[in-house]
């Protein structure tokens, strides 16, 4: 295992999570959860908007492993943006996975000039310690821009679509992110592999000896992020973890980052709000 980065508050995340997302509330989360901490799993996202944090919750008080070891994820929703609004709703997603604080909350998307009281009530929710850290997703290089002239509390993570085949659009990005020191979350690595081959990642795995989402989710690795995959199957959520015993060449990550077609699976955050 890779060491675990660093955030920009001293605090490290785990190298790779487990994302919800589109995973059936409750019991088919709260069942991949598990199988997710069971494999070794310690960074699990979920989302209010997903309608699974009881079932996420359920699943790490269950599994027996130490809250301090799992890090907690979730993040605010566009209608519960603003400064009271937002208090409120972290309040509820707590209630909803039944814990104390979270590692890590998000400004879901840039939807609205609201994302600006919603961040300074980010400082209030770290003050009283129910999340221990703040952050964004979804945001642009504008977006991280603006609030940065706002806000002298620096986001520690920004979560984001990342993929092979959207390199090239978030690639300054990564570039500027890095910069700041704000960790980037990969989001959906895997989910244009589901639907259509591609034989040039086809070929690294057969070289590297690896299946085609493992070449992927170590591309991400090795481009600094943090890949959050998801799965309902126990097989692939294990196979999903088997990363971090080999390495994409300069020539593999080539041919990866030159897959580039700009077609994203969610909304191009570009101009929001």
């Amino acid at each position: 295992m890779l060491e675990p980065p660093v955030l920009n508050t001293g605090r490290t995340i785990p190298p790779i999570g487990f994302g919800t997302w589109e995973i059936k509330p409750n019991q088919a989360a709260k069942k991949a959860v598990l199988a997710a901490l069971k494999a070794g799993y310690r960074l699990i996202d979920t989302a209010k908007i997903y309608g699974n944090e009881q079932g996420v919750g359920e699943a790490i008080r269950e599994s027996g492993i130490p809250r301090e070891e799992v890090f907690v994820t979730t993040k605010l929703w566009n209608d519960d943006q603003g400064y009271n609004r937002t208090l409120e709703a972290c309040r509820t997603s707590l209630q909803n996975l039944g814990l104390d604080y979270l590692d890590l909350y998000l400004i879901h998307w840039p939807a609205s000039t609201r994302r600006h009281p919603s961040w300074d009530a980010m400082k209030q929710l770290k003050e009283e310690g129910l999340i221990l850290d703040a952050g964004v997703s979804n945001y642009t290089i504008d977006h991280l821009r603006e609030l940065q002239e706002r806000s002298d509390m620096v986001p520690a993570v920004n979560q984001v679509e990342f993929h092979p085949f959207i390199y090239e659009q978030q690639r300054e990005l990564l570039i500027y992110c890095a910069g700041q020191g704000i960790v980037v979350e990969a989001y959906s690595p895997l989910s244009r592999m589901a639907r259509e081959p591609h034989q040039a990642i086809h070929n690294i795995a057969r070289e590297v000896g690896k299946t085609p989402q493992q070449v992927v989710l170590r591309w991400c690795i090795q481009h600094g992020t943090v890949p959050l995959p998801r799965s309902t199957n126990p097989r692939h959520i294990e196979a999903n973890l088997q990363i971090f015993d080999f390495e994409l060449s300069d020539a593999h990550m080539k041919v990866l980052n030159s897959l580039s077609d700009g077609e994203r699976i969610t909304w191009d955050p570009e101009g929001m709000g």
